[in-house]
């Protein structure tokens, strides 16, 4: 999940911190982004985040890596390669 936050950090290139009460504080002199700037960033960062839901996704539902090796050492590289497309199938590149 992608944060203003994170969008601020990312423009400013760090050197910031967050207080309990949404204010941010800028370190070493950084000048704070205006709002336009900030909604842009974050709309970017969200929409890169957004493109690779299928990834994370996948990740979820691949079989433990031991389980892959395990597959990879008794059946080969061809028997691998169907059990991981299920799931690449299941979850498209957008």
């Amino acid at each position: 999940m992608i944060r203003k936050f994170d969008a601020i950090n990312k423009l400013v290139g760090g050197g910031i911190s967050g207080r309990s009460d949404g204010s941010i504080i800028h370190y070493r002199g950084k000048t704070p982004p205006t709002d336009e700037e900030i909604e842009t960033e974050f709309a970017k960062m969200q929409a890169e985040y957004d493109a690779q839901e299928y990834a994370r996704t996948r990740a979820t539902e691949y079989p433990a890596l031991a389980e892959q090796l395990d597959e990879i050492y008794h059946n080969g590289i061809d028997s691998w390669k169907a059990v991981i497309k299920v799931t690449k199938d299941k979850y498209p590149k957008g």
